[in-house]
Parts: C-alpha cells; sequence; structure tokens
C-alpha cells in the first residue's frame, strides 16, 4: 500500500429505525434548564446576559447613577476645598478706594470735590436706620440671617434669565460687595467663582454690620456718585444722616437700576421707579421695620436736577489748593495722606462773602478790561478778607479762573507791597518808644522833613535818598501828614530812626512771614519792597484791627475721614504788640481813608482804616483796610499772561497810573459794603498813644513846583536855613519848650513862606524858619532835588545844629549828593 493511500473508516452498519413519538411538554418544562456553556477545557460556554429591550435601553443602571453620583460629589468636594484653600481675599481694587476730598463752605454747603471718582466713605452709624432698612428691603432681607452666598437665588436667577423673566441677580448683598471692593464688574466665571468662595471667606472674617457699610459705601447709584453719602448729595443736595425715610427708599431703588429709574434724567421711566420704590416700602412694611401707618403716609420724594459736578474752574480751585497748602504746611496731614482722598473739610470761607468778593472785583476791574488797552491783558487781582477776632479767613480772590490763570494771587510771593509796609514802621515806634534823631519821641503829631530824596540821616549804610511819588516835596510834616500822603522821605527815616531790625520784627510780630523775600533791615524796608502776599498782608492788617492781638489765620474748621476728626492746630491769640501801638496806628490809617490818598474806600459807608501802595513801575497797586469786625487787602497786579513776567500797569482800566486809591480801593469798598450787609456797623474803640491828639498844623507847603520856580532855590534854601537856624535856636533858647515850638515853626515858617515870594519864589519852596519842641528848630527845606536843611536845633540847652546844604543849586536838574546812583524802590501811594 502506497503511502498515499489511506484505509478507509469502517462504515457504521445500518441504522436502526427510530420511532416517532410526541413531545412530552410537562416533562419538559419541569426538567431543569441545563446549565450555560462555559468555556473550558470542556468546550462548554457561559449563558449571556439577554439584552434589554423597548425604553429600558435608555435607563441608566442604578450602580451606574450611585457611581456618578459619587464622583461628582468628590469632584465638587475636591473643587471647593481647592477653591477656598486656593482663592484668597485680594487687596481692594483702586476704584473702590479712590475717592474724592470734599471741599465744604463754613456752612456745609459744598464748595468742591478734588478727586476723579465721586465717592466720600461714611460710617454706618451716620447712616439714618430706615435707609438702612430700605437697602436691605431693596437688595437682601434675609441679610443678617443667611449665609454668605445663596445657591437657590443663585438657581432661581439662572432660571428666570433662561425662561426670559430678564436678567436677574442671584447674588448676596456679601456677594456683591465682594465684586464691588475686591473684583470688578466683568461677567466671567472666573470672576463669579472668585466671588463665591471670597464671599465665604469675607463672611467668616467680618462682621454683617463691616459688609453693610463696605456695601453702601462702594455701590453705585447713578448721577456718577459712588457710595450712598454721594448719592444723597447728587440727589437731594444734603449729607446722608439727612436723609428721609421715603428718600432713602428712592436711593435703595437705583442700586437695581440707577439710570432707568432716575425720575429727573428719563421722566418716562417714574412709573416703573415708583413701582420699585413702592416695592422697598412695601418689603420694609413685611420685616416689620416701618409701620403700616408710616408707610400710607409716605409720598414720593421727587429728586433734585441733575447737577454738574462742582469742579474746579472759577475760585474754587483757588479755594481748594489754598486749603491743601495751609494742611500740609502747618503739617496737619502730609501731602501723600491728603491725596488718597476721603477727607470731609470744612473750610472757614463763607459763601455770602465770597460772592461779594467776586462780584465787587467783576464791577470794577474785570467788566472794565479791553482788547484795545495793550496793558489790560495783565491786569490781574487778589484779595483777602479775615475776620480780626477770629483770625478765620472768610473770602478770598484768587484769579480770574483756576483753570484759565493757575497761580493764585492771594497767595503769590513775588510783588512789592509797596507803601502799605509803612503802617508796620509806625507801629514798631510806639512800640519800641522809639525817638527822631534829635531826641523827639515819635507819635503822629512828631514833625518830620518831607523834602523829596532827603538823604536819611544817622545811618552808616551809605547815602540812601528816596523820591516821594511823583518826587513831590512837602517840607516839614507831621507823620500824620506824611502817612496821609505816603511821604517816603519821612518814612525812611522813621525807618533809621526805630532801627530796621526792629521794624522787621514788628512786622513779623503783626504777621509778615520771617522769610518773606525782600523783608531785609534797612531803610528802604519803609518802603515795602518786601513781596509778601496778600494774604501775608491781610493776617498783619487784622492784627491792627484786632487791637494787637494776633493769631495764625485759619483757613479749615474740621477736617474728617471715615467718621474720624483730624486735630487742628490751636487758634489762640498772643499780644503781638501793645494795644496803643496798633490802636494808635489804626487813627493815623483812619486820617488816610478820611482825607488821604484812600478817600475811595468811603464807599463802604463804614468806619475804616487803610492804606494805599504802588510798587516799583507800577507793577502792583494795593489797598489794605479794615472796618472793627473785617480786614481786607486788595491788589492789582501787572503779569503778562504768557510768561508770568512782571509788567508795569501804566495805562490799564485807562488811567495813566495805577494807584491804590484807584481799583484797589474801589474794590475794597465795595466788597466791604457787601460782605457786611446787615450787620450794625461798629465804631473803632481805641486806646492812644499819649501824644496822639491831632494838633491844628499849619498847611504844608506846595510839593510842586513850576521850572519858573527854580532860579529862587539856592537862595531859599542858603536863607531858609539861616534864618530857620538862627530865628530857631534863638527862640528855642529863650522861651523854651512852648514858646520855641509855637514862634519858632510860625515865624520860621512864616518867614520861609511869606519872604519866599520875593526872594527866589518862596525861597526855592521850603520851608523856613523851624519847629521847636523841647527846645528845638528845624530849618526850612527845599525841593527840586535839593536835600534837607535840617534847622538850628534847641535840646534843652539851646544848643544850635547847623543845617547842610547838599544839593546843587542848578535848576531842575539839580540832584543830591550821592543820590543819583541809588536803585528806584516802590513808589508812594
Amino acid at each position: 500500500m502506497s503511502d498515499d493511500e489511506q484505509p478507509e473508516p469502517p462504515h457504521p452498519g445500518p441504522r436502526a429505525p427510530q420511532n416517532w413519538a410526541p413531545r412530552d411538554l410537562t416533562a419538559a418544562a419541569a426538567a431543569p434548564a441545563p446549565a450555560p456553556a462555559t468555556a473550558g477545557a470542556g468546550g462548554g460556554g457561559e449563558q449571556k446576559r439577554p439584552k434589554r429591550t423597548g425604553w429600558r435601553r435608555f435607563v441608566p443602571r442604578w450602580r451606574l447613577v450611585l457611581g456618578l453620583f459619587l464622583l461628582c460629589a468628590l469632584l465638587l468636594i475636591g473643587g471647593f476645598l481647592a477653591g477656598y484653600l486656593l482663592v484668597s481675599i485680594p487687596p481692594a481694587n483702586a476704584g473702590a478706594t479712590a475717592q474724592s476730598n470734599v471741599f465744604l463752605y463754613s456752612d456745609g454747603t459744598q464748595l468742591a470735590s478734588d478727586g476723579e471718582v465721586n465717592r466720600e466713605n461714611v460710617q454706618l452709624a451716620q447712616i439714618p436706620l430706615t435707609v438702612q432698612h430700605a437697602v436691605l428691603a431693596a437688595e437682601d432681607r434675609e441679610f443678617y440671617s443667611e449665609r454668605a452666598v445663596d445657591p437657590k437665588a443663585m438657581v432661581r436667577a439662572a432660571w428666570n434669565t433662561l425662561t426670559g423673566k430678564g436678567t436677574q441677580g442671584g447674588s448676596t448683598i456679601t456677594q456683591q460687595y465682594v465684586k464691588n471692593y475686591y473684583l470688578g464688574q466683568e461677567q466671567t466665571v472666573t470672576r463669579k467663582a472668585k466671588e463665591f468662595f471670597i464671599a465665604i471667606k469675607l463672611n467668616r472674617e467680618e462682621t454683617k454690620d463691616d459688609i453693610l457699610t463696605g456695601y453702601l459705601n462702594t455701590s453705585y447709584f447713578g448721577r456718577n456718585a459712588y457710595g450712598i453719602q454721594a448719592a444723597s448729595q447728587a440727589y437731594y443736595s444734603k449729607d446722608v444722616e439727612k436723609l428721609t425715610t421715603a428718600e432713602g427708599a428712592y436711593l435703595a431703588s437705583l442700586l437695581n437700576s440707577p439710570s432707568a429709574y432716575d425720575v429727573i434724567a428719563h421722566p418716562q421711566n417714574k412709573p416703573s421707579a415708583l413701582a420699585r420704590w413702592n416695592y422697598v416700602l412695601d418689603g420694609m412694611v413685611k420685616k416689620k421695620w416701618l409701620s403700616p401707618a408710616e408707610r400710607a403716609a409716605t409720598t414720593f420724594p421727587s429728586p433734585g436736577k441733575v447737577k454738574p459736578r462742582a469742579g474746579l474752574a472759577g475760585q474754587r480751585g483757588y479755594l481748594v489748593e489754598a486749603v491743601k497748602d495751609y494742611l500740609t504746611s502747618n503739617k496737619i496731614i502730609d501731602e501723600n495722606t491728603l491725596a488718597t482722598g476721603g477727607y470731609r473739610i470744612t473750610t472757614t470761607i463763607q459763601q455770602d462773602k465770597q460772592n461779594a468778593f467776586v462780584k465787587a472785583v467783576d464791577d470794577k476791574v474785570n467788566s472794565k478790561l479791553s482788547t484795545v488797552r495793550k496793558a489790560d491783558r495783565n491786569v490781574r487781582v487778589g484779595g483777602a478778607s479775615i475776620d480780626p477776632a477770629t483770625g478765620k479767613v472768610l473770602a478770598m480772590y484768587g484769579g480770574i479762573d483756576y483753570t484759565k490763570q493757575y497761580v493764585n494771587n492771594a497767595t503769590r510771593r513775588d510783588f512789592q507791597v509797596g507803601s502799605t509796609f509803612k503802617p508796620f514802621v509806625f507801629t514798631s515806634a510806639v512800640v519800641n518808644g522809639s525817638k527822631t534823631q534829635d531826641g523827639r519821641t515819635i507819635t503822629p503829631n512828631t514833625v518830620y522833613d518831607g523834602t523829596n530824596k532827603r538823604p536819611v540821616q544817622g545811618w552808616d549804610g551809605g547815602t540812601y535818598a528816596p523820591a516821594n511819588e511823583d518826587d513831590a516835596s512837602y517840607g516839614m510834616i507831621t507823620v500824620r501828614t506824611a502817612t496821609d500822603k505816603s511821604v517816603n522821605a519821612v518814612y525812611a527815616q522813621m525807618a533809621v530812626d526805630v532801627g530796621s531790625a526792629k521794624v522787621k520784627q514788628t512786622a513779623v510780630d503783626l504777621g509778615i512771614p520771617a522769610d518773606t523775600p525782600d523783608l531785609t533791615a534797612s531803610p528802604s524796608i519803609a518802603l515795602g519792597p518786601a513781596t509778601a502776599s496778600v494774604l501775608d498782608m491781610t493776617q498783619a492788617y487784622a492784627t491792627l484791627a484786632g487791637h494787637g492781638r494776633h493769631g495764625t489765620y485759619t483757613l479749615v474748621e474740621s477736617v474728617i475721614k471715615d467718621g474720624t476728626k483730624t486735630e487742628l492746630p490751636a487758634q489762640d491769640g498772643k499780644q503781638a504788640v501793645s494795644r496803643e501801638s496798633a490802636d494808635t496806628t489804626t487813627s493815623m490809617l483812619q486820617s488816610v481813608v478820611e482825607g488821604g490818598t484812600g478817600m475811595a474806600a468811603q464807599a463802604a459807608g463804614r468806619p475804616a482804616a487803610g492804606k494805599t501802595g504802588t510798587a516799583e513801575q507800577d507793577k502792583a497797586a494795593w489797598f489794605a483796610g479794615y472796618t472793627p469786625d473785617l480786614a481786607t487787602v486788595v491788589a492789582v497786579m501787572g503779569a503778562d499772561p504768557d510768561t508770568a513776567v512782571q509788567q508795569p500797569l501804566y495805562g490799564a482800566l485807562g488811567f495813566p497810573r495805577m494807584n491804590g486809591g484807584g481799583p484797589p480801593a474801589d474794590i475794597w469798598a465795595q466788597y466791604t459794603k457787601g460782605a457786611l450787609q446787615g450787620s450794625e456797623a461798629k465804631d473803632f474803640d481805641l486806646q492812644l498813644q499819649d501824644g496822639a491828639a491831632i494838633p491844628v498844623e499849619p498847611p504844608p507847603p506846595n510839593p510842586f513846583q513850576s521850572p519858573s520856580q527854580q532860579p529862587g532855590r539856592n537862595q531859599g534854601q542858603t536863607q531858609g536855613q539861616i534864618q530857620g537856624q538862627t530865628q530857631g535856636q534863638n527862640q528855642g533858647q529863650n522861651q523854651g519848650q512852648t514858646g520855641g515850638r509855637n514862634q519858632g515853626q510860625t515865624q520860621g515858617q512864616n518867614q520861609g513862606q511869606n519872604q519866599g515870594p520875593t526872594q527866589g519864589q518862596t525861597q526855592g519852596g521850603a520851608t523856613n524858619g523851624g519847629q521847636t519842641n523841647s527846645g528845638q528848630a528845624q530849618g526850612g527845606t527845599t525841593d527840586g532835588g535839593a536835600t534837607t536843611n535840617t534847622g538850628g536845633t534847641t535840646d534843652g540847652g539851646g544848643t544850635g545844629n547847623g543845617g547842610t546844604n547838599t544839593g546843587t543849586t542848578a535848576g531842575t536838574g539839580g540832584t543830591t549828593t550821592g543820590v543819583g546812583n541809588r536803585a528806584r524802590g516802590p513808589r508812594g501811594g
């Protein structure tokens, strides 16, 4: 058999025939089911679970549901723990902490605010309880009992939004505060998640009262008002403490939609605003925060008109900057701290007086400016007014407009004060009991030589011979007359007689800062080269008005931040100079107003004292004056509006010269009259220096000479000197104090005046002879550039001091020795 051949398998035998029988269904049913086949060695298999059919296919098995629930719970718990641990309470955002400094007039009405964000934080105790309840009724009635977050409310808000019932917030007040104070207004999942966790943490760390306070101070109420205090001012022009229940309910309504519920800005929305307002009040009744009777009596409080924010235009900016400077320079608040904002500063400025000052400047200067006159573009005005009894600054004029001219003309220290300084020289003379070079006590009746360009005597600093205004010579005149006419020659000599260092100290005592530029101890101090500010000068004149008592001026009544008051310096005044020195100065300044260079001040209609002044080259003109209850200084200054370089005021406002007795005195008079309107006029109560009574004084010689009068100058000077010296000395010796004064003065003056017309035109315009005081006779003087001729004097024993003749014998061109090279200082008047 080959390999390819295989034996056939044995064939089975023929099968036995199978008999068919019917199936026993009962037995088959009773028989156990065969075991499921299993895959194994035996070749059997496992029976499969029958597939689910119908709707059952879509129902998850319970094991799956439980597993998914547990997984989600673990994820949520893990996410919550992770979020709680990872999200911390951040610092407050800059917008939430930014506040304005609010400046108020003395009566509490708003003057200005200086910040970009209109917000002023307040304490919860400052907010009426009914206003607090109104906010809770509007925004979160369960605030004090609920948790920091309300998941149900969040779900409800989401559902209402999805179902078209309107966008609704589901945040608690805590969450809203977190959004306002720590985060922002963006609508993102990340921000909402942070808000959620910060709210929970914050609720654990802060009290409910703290959170409510923060919420009320950070919420936006419309009209650019952030916080309940700003909103109260914006809608009702009052502080939050004064809000009524109805007003508080309206402000609470605004939280839901500030723009939509402003019934003034959007009158068409008043029905919806009323509905919201009623919702708030009804909620207060439900919470038993408001009785039904009170609710029924409540009427809708229509808010005021939309007001533009009080910016810094006009005088506001000048006042705000002056107040800030006062706070920082007096170390009440440092500059950086003040810049953080949030301060509520009540100033001493009285709104009615401030308005009166602005009107006076507008009427007397601004309305008269012309574009045709070139000098008018340089005109600037500064002014300040102080209550002498308290030192409070009641009004201030800084310039045309803070937004147009930044520099405050009331506080700048770069213009000479001119002859407004002269009263300080006389005050110092009385304070120090000063005497003239020949031993006479200085009083308003002391006679001085008022010759133009007369060199001062008794000063070893070189020749100083100041010119009088318009180069006028006055001869022998009293201090009172020299004050009326603002005679430089007299006051320069007086400064030497008193001692220029003492004069400087008296000025400082009165209120002029010791570091004032050009406040130097020299004879020129009397003419006012110092550049004190208008406010400085007002302070000094207020001291004179206050009988010599001085307290540093103040611009601030109170400073409050977050309900806490800042301590202010005490304003206790002290007797800076003696009363008799201040009062005697006042009596002379009354004469200036009654018949001197300040007569325009009489228009105030009240007893007044004052002094005019003019800076060098007419770059500034001043009037400083006071009534018994108000001291005010006004200056008209010249400065280029582009370069700020000082400019002369020749021709300004149509005047050839700008004098203190012109526009400055006019402004002073109108302002003073308006500021004191309705108050009773007071007389000065003065205690004068001994010897200050007004004597009968011969009229002074004519201070003006024409060129035709000059030829007799030398003869008049010589003869006046000789006759004055001889007759004054002889009569002073023979007749003593009384006789010498009466006859020496009368006879010498008469001869100097009467003989002059026939001997060279009034002896060159001189007074011949002299006045004897304690046996003293002073000789004649000449003008036209000549120097003083001090006549013979008798000092008790009758010793005569001969006069000097250092002037030239030429006519109008004559000069005094040593005068030609001197610098010209401020002129008088």
